[in-house]
């Protein structure tokens, strides 16, 4: 079957490779001239299976009401008159119920470690580098009340698989000594051996040209104007190529893997899709050994940013912005990530050698990405995945490509479309 994926992102990237392998004919369209070179460019680089207490939860509410007068926020809201944000923001208030909170972490753990699981499974595949480690991560809490709020989610997580320790301020210390410098202002942390990182950039690349050189078409620098539709079927996508001429493109199936773009090209065609562009910033420094930049990846609760050590360098990430299509660089909120940075650990690097980044994370108001058949009967979803796309991109595409070959996917998880999944050989784990 021929198969266009919209995309080529670490999302729509890893669904070309699957779908590939699945046996079918891919092409990938992307605007951009590699892979990976959006939302995948320099995100917070950790493959998070322990992060999966979406941020609309029972406490939610009264911390975004706090926030709403902090430009250097975790969480921004900037209201706008867009219907679209409106009805995002109202979903995400019902998804703060906590039923509504404990459904959403179990399809969040259960994506998440299957993904993890696949990835590991790619890699030994096929050698693919691109800055990875297996140091787990340490995410520790400078607020007792966050840390003792902490410990349900931990325990939801562990019921369903996620190996998750709940540790002292000086079992942070023990794994990532950097942090030492920092002891005072600790209470704790959890800590998950089997979580991940690396970077998301240098593995779309990577396996791009892996994809290739099984067939996969890359037609990128292509600019996406729209899907045309017939009845309940995707006739066509519009394009521009790289030299500004339109033409029509023509498949069997579309899978839509556009991030935040995904929902304007999808309205189009009927389906209103619940993503909204959540806007988010790193920073990346170079570090040497005359350095003491943490080297596990660690999260800080506090002000919701994510610590990797990729190679030679170290990525911080973090903070949501809800501002529409805005991709501005915010210069406080830049700031606030490097003062955060370099409060925790005075040393980390040259502050002067600082790189800054914003991109869009399509999310969606439970955090639970939407994945599988549209309404349309040719049409396939592949997006939504928040903040952690790059932890759930792997599972994501192995799981599409069953849905489009007509096979049932492995993981337990509330796809679109009603899929089914294979319960005699699913994992344990993936089973919980």
């Amino acid at each position: 079957m021929k198969v266009i994926v919209l995309g080529a992102g670490v999302i729509g990237t890893i669904a070309a490779w699957f779908l590939s392998k699945a046996g079918h004919e891919v092409t990938v369209i992307d605007r951009q001239p590699v892979a990976g070179n959006e939302t995948s460019f320099a995100n917070g680089g950790q493959i998070s299976v322990s992060h999966a207490e979406p941020w609309a939860n029972p406490s939610a509410p009264l911390k975004v009401l706090k926030w709403l007068a902090r430009d250097d926020a975790p969480l921004l809201f900037r209201p706008r008159f867009d219907p679209a944000q409106w009805r995002w923001c109202a979903q995400f208030m019902l998804e703060c119920l906590p039923a509504r909170t404990r459904h959403n972490i179990t399809q969040i753990v259960r994506l998440g470690l299957y993904s993890r699981a696949t990835l590991q499974a790619l890699r030994a595949e096929t050698d693919i580098a691109y800055d990875h480690l297996q140091r787990g991560i340490l995410h520790f809490y400078t607020d007792q009340r966050e840390f003792d709020a902490a410990v349900e989610p931990a325990q939801v997580m562990r019921d369903h698989g996620c190996e998750i320790d709940m540790i002292d301020a000086d079992g942070c210390v023990r794994i990532e000594p950097a942090l030492a410098s920092a002891r005072s202002r600790l209470v704790g942390g959890s800590f998950t051996a089997s979580d991940e990182s690396g970077d998301a950039h240098k593995f779309s690349i990577e396996l791009a040209k892996l994809a290739a050189a099984r067939g996969v078409r890359f037609l990128t620098g292509t600019r996406i104007l729209g899907l045309t539709r017939a009845d309940d079927r995707i006739e066509s996508v519009r394009v521009v190529d790289a030299d500004g001429i339109p033409a029509t493109v023509t498949a069997d199936a579309y899978v839509m893997a556009l991030g935040s773009y995904s929902p304007l090209l999808l309205k189009a065609v009927g389906i209103r899709a619940p993503v909204y562009p959540a806007k988010g910033y790193s920073i990346t420094l170079p570090v040497g050994p005359q350095h003491t930049a943490p080297q596990v990846s660690l999260t800080d609760d506090e002000y919701k940013i994510v610590f990797s050590r990729l190679g030679d360098r170290l990525r911080c990430a973090g903070t949501a912005e809800l501002n529409g299509y805005n991709t501005d660089l915010n210069e406080v909120r830049c700031r606030a990530i490097v003062d955060r940075l370099f409060s925790l650990f005075p040393e980390a690097g040259d502050r002067s050698q600082v790189r800054y980044w914003t991109g869009l994370r399509p999310a969606t108001p439970s955090n639970v990405p939407l994945i599988g058949r549209s309404a349309i009967g040719n049409l396939y979803l592949n997006t939504g995945h928040g903040t952690l796309g790059w932890t759930h991109a792997c599972g994501s595409g192995a799981a599409l490509a069953d849905i489009v070959s007509g096979r049932a996917p492995e993981v337990d998880f509330a796809f679109i479309g009603g899929a089914k999944v294979r319960t005699t050989s699913l994992p344990a784990l993936a089973r919980a």
